[in-house]
């Protein structure tokens, strides 16, 4: 019961405040807002079992003083102080211990792992899609990872060893004093080298822990991109080669690690000579106080417990240290990949789309990844109406697939507007904007969920029987019912793989249809939603569709033009451009890029090489 309370402390899943910060200590405050009561309780907690130490060593000092003095009878004339001092080993002193663990091991170490990964994964999620273009998904997902472990092992391990020992150091200081003033200075000159000592190791620690951490994450990100795209690999016989990269990586990886192998030998050997010097050194001259008759025999015994003690904690407190600052460098590693602002933000005074207008126009737009050349989009306008249904044509890299882009808001652009119902998109909330939005593209994502799962993602609410139906509209329930994971799991349960690797393309596209089925948007954008399907699926596909289709504001791309025809109008891309409009029949007639574009897909093509 009480431990159930202590584990409740910290709500592992509360947001941060604003943005992620991009230094140390302003980062370690974001990341712990919420938990510092329950960190500054444990620490407190932490500096009251060091002091428990000193306090054990003042009593043993204490008896041997009073058993010299008092002989025989010390144990009837002194039973109420050693009943006190049972007391304080038996049961305050193992409590207060318990309550030390339980405030790490239970109030912190299980929730501040989940508290700090949860605020990097939302934050990282709001980062545009450049940002995951430009990186490996397994390096930023180890940086997460490692970032939230470093956080929290410095927080637990603070308090759990840092409060303990600066107690226990200030508490010996006052205790040296007690003996003899020079005591504690004596005491005082060993720490401080002690500081210079631990100063002059753990800024080369933090850097080659960085490294490290830098070099690790490098590694994973290369593996995972290796089995990510595993099928290429076999394809192409590339085994070998991709066991080359990762060897190489490992390398990396094996140097930052000596390096920082190498450093930490140096540390403990230094330290190791330092704490060998404070016992010699306390009892030494306690013994020369004792001849001189200014101590006793138990202030012996006290410099010698405290004096083996903290030679023993210094060892383990510069471990301890040492991780410390090497889980500061992978912090700061992490800090350096996960903290850029985010590209697209939403504004403070961000509005709802209307519902009742699915109109979309592109004014005057420009677009190019950020890069120099010849842009994606430029000069791009286009208007369209609510219920129209509009086709893009055009070869690769006329823009297509850019234009969709930026309706969804995955970039913004760099020049010009694109509206929905006559609202500027950057004025609106991204999440009510997309919701608006349903989508089925060329390259479908597939989660490794189970199918109903992936199908539910369109509509979060749906109940199981408009799961079924959405899959039945889009003529995927059959081959559903039929699927069957490893764990045994059969149809709607049955987990789909990473990225949807158990079903073929085709079956990944009508589960992609399904789900744009079932989240019902008004305007509904189709890239190559049809690609990968066979002609006599594409036929129950392009039924479905029409129905969808009804009443909803659509745009389609399309490389197969048989499936656009009947568009109200067919916009036709050359270079970022529109080059054409109209509907098919009027295309044709024009004898344009449309009309090449269609006498190749028809045949046409065959006719004009045996003309040759």
């Amino acid at each position: 019961m009480i431990l159930t309370a202590i584990g409740n402390l910290v709500a592992p899943t509360q947001p941060a405040k604003g943005p992620m910060p991009r230094q140390l200590l302003p980062f370690m405050r974001w990341s712990l807002d919420g938990a510092m009561p329950t960190v500054s309780l444990a620490l407190g907690i932490s500096i009251f079992v060091g002091l428990t130490e000193i306090l054990s060593a003042f009593f043993i000092g204490w008896a041997i003083d009073r058993a010299q003095a008092t002989g025989p009878s010390f144990l009837s004339d002194y039973a109420l102080p050693l009943t006190a001092i049972a007391l304080f080993f038996f049961a305050i002193r193992p409590v207060l211990m318990a309550l030390n663990a339980s405030m790490t091991s239970v109030a912190l170490g299980p929730n501040l792992y989940p508290l700090v990964l949860t605020r990097l994964n939302r934050y990282t999620l709001g980062q545009s899609m450049r940002f995951f273009d430009d990186d490996f998904a397994g390096r930023i997902a180890q940086k997460a990872q490692q970032c939230a472990r470093a956080v929290t092992d410095i927080v637990v391990e603070t308090c759990n060893i840092m409060g303990f020992a600066i107690a226990s150091a200030l508490g010996a200081m006052a205790l040296m004093g007690a003996v003899d003033i020079r005591l504690t200075a004596v005491l005082l000159v060993w720490l401080a080298c002690y500081v210079l000592l631990i100063r002059w190791f753990i800024p080369r620690i933090r850097v080659r822990s960085r490294a490290r951490a830098g070099a690790r994450a490098m590694v994973t990100g290369q593996i995972v991109d290796t089995i990510t795209n595993i099928a290429t690999v076999k394809l192409f016989s590339h085994g070998a080669h991709e066991d080359r990269a990762a060897i190489e990586a490992l390398g990396t990886y094996r140097r930052a690690a000596l390096n920082f192998g190498n450093l930490v030998v140096g540390l403990r050997l230094a330290l190791s000579m330092l704490a060998g010097t404070l016992p010699v050194i306390l009892i030494g001259y306690t013994f020369a106080l004792w001849q001189a008759g200014l101590a006793t025999a138990g202030d012996i015994a006290i410099s010698g417990l405290i004096a083996t003690r903290l030679a023993q904690m210094s060892g383990w407190v510069s471990f301890t240290a040492l991780g410390i600052f090497a889980n500061i460098g992978e912090v700061e590693d992490g800090i350096r990949t996960l903290s850029p602002p985010h590209e697209i933000a939403n504004r403070p005074d961000a509005r709802q789309p209307s519902a009742n207008d699915a109109s979309v126009a592109f004014e005057k737009v420009h677009f190019n990844y950020g890069k120099e050349g010849t842009p994606a989009l430029h000069d791009f306008s286009l208007a369209v109406r609510p219920g129209e249904k509009v086709a893009l044509v055009g070869a690769s890299g006329a823009g297509k697939t850019t234009v969709v882009s930026l309706l969804l808001r995955l970039y913004d652009v760099e020049a010009g507007r694109i509206t929905l119902g006559g609202q500027d998109l950057r004025d609106l909330d991204q999440d009510a904007l997309r919701r608006q939005i349903a989508v089925v593209r060329q390259e479908t994502a597939m989660f490794n969920r189970p199918a109903r799962e992936n199908i539910r993602y369109g509509r979060a609410d749906a109940t199981d029987a408009e799961v079924a139906a959405a899959a039945a509209r889009a003529s995927a329930h059959d081959f559903i019912a039929g699927l069957e994971d490893l764990h045994g799991n059969r149809g709607y349960d049955a987990h789909l793989g990473e990225r949807g690797v158990k079903l073929s393309g085709g079956q990944r596209q009508r589960i992609a249809l399904a789900r744009a089925i079932l989240k019902d948007a008004p305007l509904l954008v189709l890239d190559e939603a049809t690609s990968a399907l066979d002609s006599e699926v594409e036929a129950e596909i392009q039924k479905a569709l029409s129905e969808v289709m009804e009443g909803k504001t659509v745009i389609a791309i399309a490389h197969r033009l048989s499936t656009i025809a009947a568009m109200d109008r067919i916009i036709v891309m050359a270079e970022g451009r529109i080059a054409e409009e109209g509907e098919h029949d009027t295309l044709l007639a024009a004898g344009g890029l449309y009309a090449r574009f269609w006498q190749r897909q028809s045949g046409g093509f065959l006719d004009l090489r045996a003309a040759e």
